[in-house]
Formats: C-alpha cells, sequence, structure tokens
C-alpha cells in the first residue's frame, strides 16, 4: 500500500500488540478499522490533567505536559 500524501511504501510494525503502517519518509500513521480503538484500550488510564513543579532555583511554578499514551506508542 502507498502512502495517501507522498505515494511512498507503507511500512508495516506492531506497537502495543496492534499492526499499524506509516510512511517513513513523511512519518503519517496509517489504522485500519477498530486498531484506534485497540490503542486506547491498551493505553490505561488517562494522567491527570494538571501537574504543578517546582524548580530548585525558587523561580515560578510550570505546568508539567501531560504524558500522552500516543507518544509512548509512537516514540514521540
Amino acid at each position: 500500500m502507498k502512502c495517501p500524501i507522498d505515494g511512498e511504501p507503507l511500512v508495516m510494525t506492531e506497537r502495543s500488540g496492534v499492526e499499524i503502517d506509516y510512511c517513513p519518509k513523511c512519518r503519517g500513521v496509517w489504522l485500519d478499522r477498530g486498531e484506534l480503538d485497540k490503542i486506547i484500550e491498551r493505553a490505561g488510564p488517562a494522567a491527570p490533567a494538571q501537574d504543578y513543579r517546582h524548580d530548585t532555583h525558587g523561580q515560578r511554578p510550570y505546568k508539567k505536559k501531560r504524558a500522552s499514551f500516543l507518544g509512548d506508542l509512537f516514540d514521540f
């Protein structure tokens, strides 16, 4: 199968027990029916929406970015 964006051949790989197709050139990810549901099921519970941390220099607190199950899945 070819990438709908740039025509490159898609590569199949397995992530978290789900086969996905991705384009090595544009890094697009293409899912078949039901694959997104499987990914969401295996992601587990969501992280807390807000987590404030303080640095060691007493500056303003910063908001920690929420962890994403897609980041673990696709190595963002």
